[in-house]
């Protein structure tokens, strides 16, 4: 079986990653092995995939993620502060303008041709198109006491004239522990209750269609403590014509959660 990488190499006291490339092949294994569960997942398609990448690049991965006072994140407080505070993120990939060679490749791979025949097989949406901008995706760190109360995502990407159709969430959050919180929430079209609750955990990645009604996020503030972040990168993905349950474009439709859900 082929690598699902390109692998690392290097001298023991100095490790220099290669670019990081998906294997076509082992992702359409993936993809087929998952892709009747995801439809009929509830409240809305999606897949969870844990050990998603190697290990040794999902630890390079990690070891190379900026810590929260690297120059080029974008703090969130100065725009909405009630639904997402205390999150940073990029906005746009020219913010990683100077950043590590490493996390530029892994955001490319994400946009290149095997994930993208990878999350058609699975989803079943052909002509998926990515964002080579990362408008609001790429890398995302959320600080203690952070979150992102519960929403549908922005339907339309103006800028490219495309739909939203597909989120991907991968996870770098190394012995997640419950009592830290943060855990991404999947609600019912109703607004009735969380039909599931998916921990962060290291190396997982989350695949999820998405139209007006794909309720989600992390609202329970995070408890971890004090060094210890939640860390992910989202990645989106569109087609030229929206679905059937998408209305006009719109920005994001934050949600209010029953008292006792």
């Amino acid at each position: 079986m082929k690598a699902l990488f390109s692998g690392l190499r290097g001298r023991a006291h100095e490790c220099r990653p290669l670019p990081f490339v998906f294997d076509d092949d082992r992702l359409q294994a993936i993809a087929r092995a998952h892709g009747e569960g995801y439809k009929r997942q509830t409240p809305f398609p999606h897949t969870v995939i844990d050990e998603f990448l190697p290990g040794a690049v999902a630890d390079e991965l990690l070891k190379r993620f900026p810590p929260p006072d690297a120059r080029f994140w974008f703090d969130w407080k100065t725009g909405d502060t009630v639904n997402q505070p205390r999150k940073l993120g990029l906005r746009h990939i020219r913010r990683l303008d100077g950043a590590d060679p490493f996390l530029f490749s892994v955001l490319f791979a994400f946009n290149s041709y095997p994930f993208i025949h990878f999350l058609e097989t699975l989803t079943g949406i052909d002509g998926l198109i990515p964002d080579p901008h990362y408008h609001g995706g790429g890398l995302h760190q959320i600080l203690p006491g952070g979150q992102l109360n519960v929403h549908a995502d922005f339907n339309y990407l103006k800028k490219l004239r495309l739909y939203r159709r597909v989120n991907v969430f991968y996870y770098l959050n190394r012995d997640w522990k419950r009592e830290y919180r943060g855990y991404l929430e999947l609600w019912s079209r109703d607004m009735a209750r969380c039909v599931r609750s998916l921990s962060p955990d290291f190396n997982r990645l989350v695949v999820f269609s998405t139209d007006d009604y794909s309720y989600h996020g992390h609202p329970e503030p995070l408890a971890c403590p004090q060094g210890v972040t939640r860390k992910s990168l989202a990645a989106y993905y569109y087609t030229r014509e929206g679905c059937e349950t998408q209305l006009e474009p719109h920005s994001t439709l934050w949600q209010h959660r029953p008292e006792n859900p």
